[in-house]
């Protein structure tokens, strides 16, 4: 059985929220665990991980507005990759999320997701998967 995996991901925009829930869940489906957790990790410092709605792109587009509007990108940053505003991004969401999986299932509510959220597009990126067995 195995438990851990690496996907690699293709950003197309500077800010963009790939949903990998369907990845994700056949990963565990095909683990054939039942009991137990899977974290989600990305090693990248400009960019995370999060649990959101996945029914209304809309929400995703509102999320991006506002770090956009908070956070701009014509600041005057120290950092000389100029970068700077996606490592702030980056830095107000995490760098993975844990799901719990029961049954076989991962224990998502109805509307929710697992987005790779990139800060520093377009690039090429992994996210790692674990599943954390029971004992």
């Amino acid at each position: 059985m195995a438990t851990y995996k690496t996907i690699i991901l293709d950003s197309q925009d500077t800010i963009d929220f790939i949903d990998i829930t369907h990845i994700v869940r056949d990963y565990v489906v095909q683990s054939g665990v039942d009991d137990g957790a899977v974290l989600v990790y990305t090693p990248h410092t400009t960019a995370g991980v999060t649990i959101n709605e996945n029914a209304d792109p809309s929400v995703l587009g509102d999320i991006s507005h506002f770090l956009t509007s908070k956070i701009p990108h014509e600041k005057v940053y120290k950092h000389m990759e100029g970068n700077s505003p996606a490592h702030i991004m980056s830095s107000l969401f995490s760098a993975s999320e844990t799901i719990i999986i029961h049954n076989g299932n991962l224990v998502l509510g109805t509307w929710q997701g697992i987005f790779f959220c990139e800060f520093d597009g377009p690039r090429h990126r992994k996210v790692h998967v674990k599943i954390l067995l029971d004992n």
